[in-house]
C-alpha cells in the first residue's frame, strides 16, 4: 500500500488545480484519471464544443456577409473534416498542456485508472492500494440516456460522440431543448444540416423565465430550426431510409439520418465503491455536500458536477478555490457565498446571473424589473445583430440586484458587469450612476437600471 497526503480522484477543473496547490505546500499527492486530463471541459465540453460553435458562425457571417456590402464570389461550404480537426487541435493542446505541466511537480503522482473505494480511507487502483488521510472527488459527469421506446434499437450520438463527426448530417434530430441541445442545434444548422429539435416539456430552456425560452425559440427557428415541445410520446425505431422519430400528438413522424441525444447528465459515481465508504448520495446520483464541499464521511469531499453544485466549469473551478482556500490558505470560504452565472452559448448568447424573475417572485420579495429589447442597444444595430432583450431584477426594499438576463449579442460578456456588482452588493442606485463606454452593449446596463419599475 502507498501512502499519500491527499488522493484526488478525477482530473476535471478542480482536481488538478487542488492537486497542484497541495504540491505547492509539500504535500505528496496522487491524482487518479480513468481517461483523459482536463474533464468534460477540456475532452468533450466547453473547449471543443465552443470552436465548432466558432466555425458555425464563420459559415453563417460568410453566408450574410451580402447585407454588409461584402461579395463572396461562390457558394459557401464547410469542410466538416476540417473543422473537426480544429477541435480535436484544441482538445490535444490543452491535455498536453496539463500533462507538461504535471511532469514538473515532483510531488503529484498522475494515475490512469478506474479508483474504487476499499473503505473509507483506501482506494484502489490498477490492483494497487493507496492510502490518504484526505481524499478529494472530481469524477464529473456523463450524458444521460433516457429510457424511451426503441432508444436501445438505434445508433444514436450523444455530446461526446457528436464531437468527433467529420461528416454533415442529412436531418439532425436532437431530443432535448436545453443548454447543450440547443447550442448543437444551431451549430449544425449553420454547417448545413436540417435540424429539428423535439423537447418533452412545454418550453425550450425550460429553467428561464418564458420570455426568455420564447425568444431563444424564435432565434432557432428564424434559422430554419424545426422545434416541438410537448412531446409526450417520443419513439425510435430503424428504417429505411434512416431513423424514425416519433413525437406524438399528431405530428408527422421524422426521419433522420443522425439523432443526438441531448437530455442532460448524471453523476459518474455509480461505480466508484461509494457504499464501502458510506459517502451518502442523492436520488439522482450526485454526492451529498456540505457548505465547504465535505461529503458524510470526514476527510472526504466532492467537487464539480459529481456534487450537484452547479455543473459549469467556472463552478467547478470555484469549488477548487473553497477547498484550497479552507484547507491552505485558512479562510472560511462557503458554497452558499457563491452567486450562480452562465451562459447559453446559441448565437445571439444568453448571459443569466442570480434569480429569474420566476424565483424572484416566488421568494416573497417585492421586486422590480426592467427590460430592454437589443433593438435599442446601439452596439446591436452597428452589428445588425439585433435579436433578443435585456433583463433586470432588483429587490425594490434593499435596492439590490438580484438577477439579469442578456439575450443578445455579446451577453456572456456583458452580463459580467451585474456578476461583478451583484458580488460586491452594490446597489443599483449606485450602479446606474456608472459612466461605461459607448458603443458598448454594457453602456445600456445604467439606462436599464435608471428604467426599474415595481410590479
Amino acid at each position: 500500500m502507498r501512502s499519500f497526503d491527499a488522493i484526488v480522484i478525477g482530473a476535471g477543473q478542480s482536481g488538478p488545480f487542488l492537486a497542484a496547490r497541495m504540491e505547492e505546500k509539500g504535500m505528496k499527492v496522487a491524482l487518479i484519471e480513468r481517461k483523459f486530463l482536463g474533464g468534460t471541459c477540456v475532452n468533450a465540453g466547453c473547449m471543443p464544443t465552443k470552436t465548432l460553435v466558432a466555425s458555425a458562425r464563420a459559415a453563417h457571417v460568410a453566408r450574410n456577409a451580402g447585407g454588409y456590402g461584402v461579395t463572396i464570389p461562390g457558394e459557401i461550404g464547410v469542410d466538416m473534416e476540417v473543422v473537426r480537426k480544429r477541435a480535436e487541435t484544441v482538445i490535444m493542446e490543452a491535455r498536453n498542456g496539463l500533462i507538461s505541466w504535471f511532469a514538473n511537480m515532483d510531488g503529484i503522482t498522475v494515475i490512469y485508472g478506474h479508483a474504487r473505494f476499499e473503505n473509507e480511507r483506501t482506494i484502489t487502483v490498477n490492483g494497487e492500494l493507496l492510502t490518504a488521510p484526505r481524499i478529494y472527488l472530481n469524477v464529473g459527469a456523463r450524458p444521460a440516456i433516457p429510457d424511451m421506446p426503441g432508444i436501445g434499437d438505434i445508433d444514436y450520438l450523444t455530446s461526446t460522440s457528436i464531437i468527433a463527426m467529420d461528416t454533415l448530417p442529412r436531418h439532425l434530430v436532437i431530443i432535448g431543448g436545453s443548454y447543450i441541445g440547443l447550442e448543437f442545434a444551431q451549430m449544425y444548422r449553420r454547417f448545413g444540416a436540417e435540424v429539428t429539435v423535439i423537447e418533452r416539456g412545454p418550453k425550450l430552456a425550460s429553467r428561464e423565465d418564458d420570455d426568455i425560452s420564447d425568444a431563444i425559440a424564435d432565434i432557432l427557428r428564424a434559422e430554419g430550426i424545426a422545434v416541438h415541445t410537448s412531446a409526450d410520446r417520443i419513439a425510435f425505431k430503424n428504417g429505411s431510409d434512416g431513423i424514425v422519430v416519433a413525437v406524438g400528438d399528431g405530428i408527422a413522424d421524422i426521419t433522420a439520418s443522425h439523432v443526438l441525444i441531448a437530455t442532460g447528465r448524471v453523476p459518474n459515481t455509480d461505480d466508484l465503491g461509494l457504499e464501502r465508504a458510506k459517502i451518502a448520495t442523492d436520488k439522482r446520483g450526485y454526492i451529498t455536500v456540505d457548505d465547504k464541499l465535505a461529503t458524510n464521511v470526514d476527510g472526504i469531499w466532492a467537487l464539480g458536477d459529481c456534487n450537484g453544485h452547479g455543473a459549469f466549469t467556472h463552478t467547478s473551478y470555484n469549488d477548487f478555490e473553497i477547498a484550497a482556500a479552507n484547507l491552505l490558505d485558512g479562510e472560511d470560504r462557503k458554497l452558499s457565498d457563491r452567486i450562480l452565472a452562465y451562459a447559453l452559448y446559441i448565437d445571439p448568447p444568453l448571459g443569466r446571473v442570480g434569480m429569474s424573475e420566476r424565483q424572484a417572485r416566488a421568494s416573497g420579495r417585492e421586486i422590480m424589473i426592467s427590460t430592454r429589447p437589443m433593438t435599442r442597444v446601439g452596439r446591436a444595430k452597428e452589428r445588425g445583430e439585433t435579436k433578443g432583450f435585456m433583463k433586470v431584477i432588483a429587490d425594490a426594499q434593499s435596492k439590490q440586484i438580484l438577477g439579469a438576463a442578456i439575450l443578445g449579442i455579446e451577453g456572456d460578456e456583458a452580463i459580467h458587469g451585474f456578476i461583478d456588482a451583484m458580488n460586491a452588493k452594490t446597489t443599483y442606485p449606485e450602479l446606474k450612476w456608472a459612466v461605461p463606454i459607448h458603443p458598448t452593449v454594457s453602456e445600456l446596463i445604467p439606462t436599464l437600471l435608471g428604467d426599474l419599475k415595481s410590479v
